[in-house]
């Protein structure tokens, strides 16, 4: 009986076969340090700031300060002190233990991973939007598209929040949109449209996640640069929570006794013997 089973083809990795190729940059020894065509000691070094090179390493681009500004901000925006949010609780109660401040803000960083909060929600908010602005470029109405998320508001990726409604953040990050002398495009537009029907009719709003992607978009990056882009977008409020939980004494975050945890399982009972043989 014949196998139409194709064997494996190996040119790509016979190309590659002991070399590493690289469209980023590197290091030639004593001549310079090369990012995306330039030397980094000699042109970016005390020229452009961190999250401009942030950006240049990550998508190739090399972004103008202004938008470099607005990015630095959406971090500080996700970077809370407040050891209650998940990932700043793994980070303490990692500080708690004493652990190394790289195990702990990575674990944290790790845990901020979600589709429901942090890094992992810029897909699908970006995804969304971009959706929709092509569904109204092609004439269908604000009522269609969410009709097409299955009439439940909750699944409209970048609108509503799980404990609050209204997003503080979007208020001052519209705020410095406009600061920075940025207008409003395309899908910012359409985003705070939409907004705007949802809190008629739902009573919800955009969230921080939906109002972010749809201004990027508009600034022209997409779905892999901000996934990209926004792994450590947590960091900060991360540090600082695994910081205060780290100067105190060991085990002094949210510590337990046996008599704080309520047991309402099966009440004690005998283990069944084991028959003689």
């Amino acid at each position: 009986m014949s196998s139409n089973k194709q064997p494996p083809n190996w040119q790509g990795w016979d190309q590659q076969r002991n070399k590493i190729t690289s469209s980023k940059g590197g290091w030639k020894i004593g001549e310079a340090v090369y990012n995306h065509g330039y030397s980094m000691m000699d042109d970016l070094i005390g020229q452009i700031s961190w999250f401009q090179l942030l950006v240049l390493n990550t998508t190739g681009r090399l972004p103008n300060d202004k938008v470099a500004t607005w990015l630095e901000n959406c971090f500080s925006c996700l970077s809370w002190p407040d050891s209650r949010i998940w990932c700043n609780q793994v980070a303490a109660l990692a500080g708690s233990t004493k652990a190394r401040p790289v195990a702990a803000v990575t674990a944290g960083i790790q845990a901020s991973d979600a589709l429901l909060y942090g890094p992992g929600v810029i897909t699908h908010c970006l995804g969304f939007i971009q959706q929709a602005r092509q569904d109204v470029d092609q004439g269908k109405s604000l009522f269609d598209i969410i009709q097409k998320r299955q009439g439940n508001t909750l699944s409209l990726p970048g609108y509503a929040r799980p404990i609050a409604k209204g997003d503080e953040r979007v208020t001052a990050m519209y705020r410095l949109s406009r600061e920075l002398g940025f207008d409003i495009g395309p899908h910012e537009a359409l985003a705070m449209e939409i907004s705007e029907y949802l809190t008629q009719e739902e009573g919800e709003s955009i969230n921080f996640g939906g109002y972010m992607a749809a201004f990027l978009a508009d600034q022209g990056f997409s779905n892999p640069d901000l996934s990209r882009l926004m792994a450590l977008w947590v960091s900060a409020g991360v540090q600082a929570c695994y910081a205060e939980a780290a100067d105190n004494p060991a085990g002094y975050y949210l510590p337990l006794q046996c008599q704080d945890i309520t047991y309402t399982g099966a009440l004690p009972r005998p283990l069944p013997k084991k028959p003689e043989r």
